[in-house]
């Protein structure tokens, strides 16, 4: 019994059924005429059935041969789309990503395992650090794709989403009620100008309880309720909570998550890791305006 249909033999049908005859496949296959006509017929003594009624000047598909051309099709679909991933030079290299360490989790740890599983050939390797440093990094080429969470995108930026600026503490600390306000922010950080200027906006008085580029450091003295800090909405370290102060600290407004891309980023891989980016901080935006 026939365990393995020949794929060649399927691509001869497929060429055969759709040009009407073994002439004009022949040519599209660059195959001779006889090596196309003993392939159907190796196929159909495989099936046991005939694939085509033969009439006068063209080859017309039998009731069996309809049922198998949509399986031949399907069959050679998956046979190139493997064989490209696997050899062809579009589908291998390396692409480079940079995400601010605030909006890594929980969407880009399934993106990557995805992109793995789709292109074991491509390399992405993952960037974390800060918006203004990755769109340094980026304008000069060290980096294909970023996220950012700004104010307005430049040139070239696309916005994802729009997500609320808050207040963050230890959990049932009272640090935001102390004069001066202690702040926990590093020196690179995005949301410090904008934070420092909406309390001095609003007459409250703070001075800084962190210097440096530790941000498990900031996150430790901020859930040990020695300071506050800033997040975007839904992304709290482990300790820490959005603090409800009731109009006592000024609103910090909302910032974009924008996306970046370098126009050479080009071919599959890459497009399916913009579409896939898209899809998860588009969809996380909503997640976030429904809680």
């Amino acid at each position: 019994m026939q365990r393995t249909l020949d794929l060649s033999a399927l691509r001869s049908f497929v060429a055969v059924a759709e040009a009407g005859g073994v002439t004009r496949a022949a040519g599209l296959l660059n195959l001779t005429q006889s090596a196309v006509s003993m392939q159907i017929k190796r196929l159909e003594e495989a099936l046991d059935l005939t694939l085509f009624i033969r009439a006068a000047r063209r080859m017309a598909l039998s009731p069996e041969g309809e049922q198998l051309l949509s399986y031949a099709r399907r069959m050679l679909a998956l046979n190139d789309e493997a064989l490209a991933r696997m050899t062809c030079g579009s589908f291998e290299g390396e692409i480079r990503l940079g995400v601010p360490h605030d909006i890594v989790y929980p969407a880009i740890p399934g993106i990557l395992k995805r992109l793995a599983a789709q292109f074991p050939r491509v390399r992405i390797n993952l960037v974390s650090s800060f918006t203004l440093l990755m769109k340094d990094n980026f304008a000069r080429g060290s980096l294909d794709a970023i996220i950012t969470t700004e104010a307005q995108p430049d040139a070239g930026g696309e916005i994802l989403a729009w997500r609320n600026l808050v207040w963050i503490g230890a959990e049932g600390g009272t640090a935001w009620q102390r004069r001066p306000l202690r702040l926990g922010f590093k020196d690179t950080c995005i949301f410090r100008p904008s934070v420092q200027a909406a309390l001095e906006k609003a007459g409250l008085a703070w001075e800084m309880a962190f210097d440096g580029e530790s941000e498990q450091a900031i996150e430790a003295t901020v859930a040990a309720d020695l300071a506050i800090s800033a997040r975007l909405g839904g992304n709290m370290p482990v300790g820490t909570t959005v603090i409800e102060t009731r109009g006592a600290l000024p609103d910090l407004g909302r910032l974009a998550v924008c996306l970046y891309a370098a126009p050479t980023l080009s071919g599959p891989p890459a497009e399916a890791l913009l579409a896939e980016l898209r899809r998860a901080y588009m969809n996380g935006a909503l997640a976030l305006a429904a809680e």
